[in-house]
């Protein structure tokens, strides 16, 4: 164990999903040519005055609501003031001591498998900035301005976290609540989802912490954890050679694997933080929060509970398919209509979602743990592979569902199924079709099979005497050899159980 403690805290900026920017009617569309979505309230001309988009407000009351956290029922927007070239009204409109949101926490899954509650300070409102473009452009600096105004929630965390692991844990689920919610797309690629990483080291046992650095502007859950590594092994490195951490802005390098500073830490005094005073405080009354909070979906917690409790699933598989609503309904909904098929109502499309306990119990564990572990497996597969969103799919639930019938009745083996599935997904085709037309049903006569055997058996024959002189292994020689004869037809089952007989001279 080291000698030094890693302490985290994550500030993390969402994006808000609003048509238009906080403070103004321009749009907030991804891509737009530059300089094309900003209008002259974004730019701050004189005379002009912001107004609250109040979609925004509503969105970031439902964050609070969902991380049981207090809404301010006054919260107030400050001018936070520095300088930097796409900044352009050398202020930012954010909040300070009067947050929307405040005093929240999280859940999470740590190494060993354990549940860690990590706090979350506050979650403000504010606008984001534009984009400096240094491509391309010689030795010329650009400024594009579509992004200035943009709503911004940013969701501070209490300095909870010990690890990078622990860091991207929460940035993960973090990232998949503001999904669920549908508060955020949560692209971190277009840059709606971002982070920036407060970390130091203090000596093991010690309370008082250690001088924090900062790494801004961390995209991808992997730099998170790279950046992480890198500055805690810079921080012991100095300090272990009787220096001392500077409490200072890092930015990440990706190409080089390493932090490198960027200016000092400002203080808040710093900032200068007034009360903007073209804005009013915003008032939430109780009517307001209940009629977010009736919006609510279920949550990603609640969901892995449910297909735990309701598939007899273990939590790092009901973990998964939650991971997302629309991994979540995809796999209810093959659920579903496997139940259909089994003699259940026709919930092929709705999942099981409002079935009752009895209803419910009509499938087998054994079907549920079958369709979790395709969604899981094969299916996510071709989809990192080809790089597509579940939504964009090319083998409906309802097709998966048929392919899986196909295994439980055992007109094909699991290992039959996995060719299917790639012809379903290359083709889209069903999976009764592809079966008939390739001859792929799975040999379940027990006469046929024993045939096989006898003949590869007498094929075999100094095979079949190591193998009854003790060469357990040659076991799998003889099985291969039968599923070779059988194009990988004949039933793995009755295989296995016909052929042991057969080789003990039954």
């Amino acid at each position: 164990m080291s000698d030094w403690e890693v302490v985290i805290g994550l500030e993390i900026h969402a994006q808000l999903a609003t048509k238009s920017k906080i403070f103004s009617g321009s749009a907030t569309a991804y891509g737009a040519p530059p300089n094309t979505q900003a209008n002259l309230v974004d730019l701050a001309y004189p005379g002009v005055l912001p107004v609250l988009n109040a979609e925004a407000v509503r969105m970031a009351v439902k964050f609070g609501l969902s991380i049981g956290a207090e809404v301010a029922r006054r919260s107030v927007f400050a001018r936070k003031n520095y300088f930097y070239p796409d900044l352009p009204k050398g202020y930012q409109i954010s909040q300070y001591e009067l947050p929307v949101v405040k005093q929240g926490k999280l859940q999470i899954l740590v190494d060993d498998g354990a549940v860690k509650t990590v706090g979350i300070t506050r979650a403000h409102l504010e606008e984001d900035a534009g984009k400096s473009l240094h491509e391309g452009l010689g030795a010329a600096s650009g400024i594009d301005l579509n992004r200035a105004g943009t709503p911004l929630l940013e969701i501070v965390s209490e300095p909870d976290m010990r690890s990078a692991k622990e860091a991207v844990a929460y940035m993960k689920k973090i990232h998949t609540l503001v999904r669920y919610l549908e508060i955020c797309d949560g692209n971190m690629q277009e840059g709606s989802f971002r982070c920036d990483a407060n970390v130091s080291v203090r000596p093991r046992g010690r309370e008082k912490f250690g001088t924090r650095a900062e790494i801004k502007n961390l995209n991808s859950f992997r730099f998170v954890e790279k950046a992480i590594h890198y500055e805690v092994a810079r921080q012991i490195e100095l300090l272990e050679s009787g220096g001392s951490v500077l409490q200072e802005t890092r930015l990440y390098d990706s190409d080089k694997d390493e932090t490198r500073s960027m200016r000092s830490k400002e203080e808040a005094n710093d900032y200068r933080y007034f009360p903007d005073p073209d804005l009013l405080p915003v008032q939430i009354d109780e009517s307001f929060i209940s009629a977010v909070r009736a919006t609510l979906p279920e949550l990603p917690d609640d969901k892995a509970a449910r297909f735990a409790r309701d598939f007899n699933l273990s939590a790092y598989d009901a973990g998964v398919l939650s991971a997302s609503r629309e991994l979540g309904a995809y796999f209810e909904s093959v659920v579903g209509a496997m139940h259909a098929s089994h003699g259940g109502p026709g919930m092929a499309t709705q999942g099981l979602r409002e079935a009752g306990t009895a209803e419910r119990n009509e499938l087998s564990p054994a079907h549920a743990k079958l369709a979790a572990n395709w969604v899981m497996g094969e299916l996510s597969s071709a989809l990192n592979r080809d790089n597509l969103d579940i939504a964009a799919s090319r083998v409906s639930p309802l097709q998966l569902s048929g392919l899986l019938a196909r295994i439980v009745d055992q007109t094909i083996s699991g290992k039959i199924a996995k060719e299917v599935f790639e012809t379903m997904w290359s083709e889209g085709k069903p999976a009764d079709a592809i079966i008939e037309a390739s001859g792929l049903k799975q040999i379940t006569d027990a006469g046929a099979i024993e045939g096989v055997i006898d003949a590869v058996i007498a094929a075999n024959p100094k095979q079949l005497a190591d193998y009854r002189a003790g060469k357990d292994k040659l076991f799998g020689f003889f099985v291969g050899q039968v599923m070779k004869a059988t194009g990988g037809k004949a039933n793995p089952a009755q295989l296995n159980e016909l052929l042991q007989a057969k080789l003990k001279g039954k």
